[in-house]
């Protein structure tokens, strides 16, 4: 292997890895705040790339009418819990958030899907779509069970996961769809060509980061977050709203994965069950962060995207297989690390 082809694997590692580590980040901050660990992530990254792929062709995405499912069940859940007395303030909040709002945003997309709207916007409307997803997903599935332990949660996620990808074949079948990419054109660096696309996908991880890295540093509701991740049971005595805490986890979570399947949609076809693959990648990431740390998950996403761009050069039948070995050292590691005789 030459310095020409090394340095092409190493662009490829770079691009995936950045997009591993998008997805690495919120699988963490889902974990540090509600103690789910999110396996329906990768579905988030399959929605919102095949509802760009059919916005690109004119058509209303299923995934704008499963926004509306969502909600109404969301909103008839709120309904069942307030039987014994809520208010109209709260019915009429949830109200607000369940129904009107994905109406709202099925109406927009009802007017614009047949327009021949630019990249950028087109992309905005998929995300659009589908963040509030992960509001409604956290009422449905987590918030009942937000005091369950984390085996229980892992395995609600299971069963979301299954569920999603199950709805995710209904609303766009079996057959794979690719996106016209956000920007077209090549840059070059030397003899290394940059795809316009590719450049999307630094610059937008960059600013996502930094961006949850403002958000938690500077605003109220960041520090709430944080204040969730560290002492859920604290947080709550000292007054802050642990279910508005996991739904803005949520939200964060299906927002970045919204990106992700925008992001990567022109470079790759995207199956309605890719999406479980990728969030994997994105887990071992996660794990080789300790589900707690941002930046050691963030730099590990850039190593798995370096060692499956190397391994599928030098061994494209295992790459898979060697990406997910990853995490066998690092949890033997962790366990001889750990005392046995330490508690909680």
């Amino acid at each position: 292997m030459d310095s020409t082809i090394a340095a092409f694997l190493i662009q490829d590692g770079v691009t995936n890895g950045a997009i591993y580590a998008l997805l690495g980040l919120a699988l963490v901050l889902v974990f540090s705040v509600t103690r789910v660990i999110f396996i329906p992530q990768g579905e988030f990254v399959a929605y919102g790339a095949l509802t760009l792929a059919l916005l690109d062709t004119g058509r209303v995405p299923g995934t704008a009418v499963l926004l509306i499912c969502f909600g109404v069940a969301a909103f008839l859940l709120d309904l069942w819990g307030m039987r014994r007395g809520g208010g109209i303030c709260a019915f009429l909040r949830s109200a607000a958030v369940n129904l009107v709002l994905p109406l709202a945003i099925y109406a927009i997309v009802l007017a614009l899907a047949p327009m021949q709207l630019g990249s950028i916007l087109k992309a905005l409307l998929t995300i659009a779509i589908i963040a509030p997803m992960g509001v409604y997903l956290y009422r449905i599935a987590y918030r009942p069970l937000a005091d369950a332990s984390v085996l229980v949660l892992l395995i609600a996620s299971v069963g979301v996961h299954l569920a999603m990808m199950g709805l995710g074949l209904i609303f766009f079948g079996a057959e794979g769809l690719r996106a016209r990419p956000l920007t077209s054109g090549s840059y070059s660096l030397g003899f290394l060509p940059f795809p316009a696309q590719s450049l999307w996908i630094y610059g937008c991880t960059i600013a996502i980061m930094a961006g949850l890295y403002l958000f938690f540093e500077k605003t109220l509701l960041g520090k709430a977050l944080r204040a969730t991740a560290v002492n859920r049971l604290g947080a709550r005595l000292v007054g802050v709203r642990t279910r508005l805490t996991g739904g803005t986890a949520f939200l964060l979570a299906a927002t970045i994965g919204a990106a992700s399947g925008v992001l990567i949609a022109p470079i790759t076809t995207i199956y309605y069950d890719t999406g479980f693959l990728i969030g994997l990648k994105g887990f071992v990431a996660a794990i080789i962060g300790g589900l707690a740390s941002f930046p050691v998950t963030a730099a590990a996403a850039l190593g798995v995207g370096m060692v499956e761009s190397f391994a599928s050069f030098f061994a494209s039948n295992f790459k898979e297989i060697i990406v997910f070995a990853l995490i066998i050292p690092v949890l033997i590691w962790r366990s001889l690390a750990t005392d046995p005789h330490e508690e909680g």
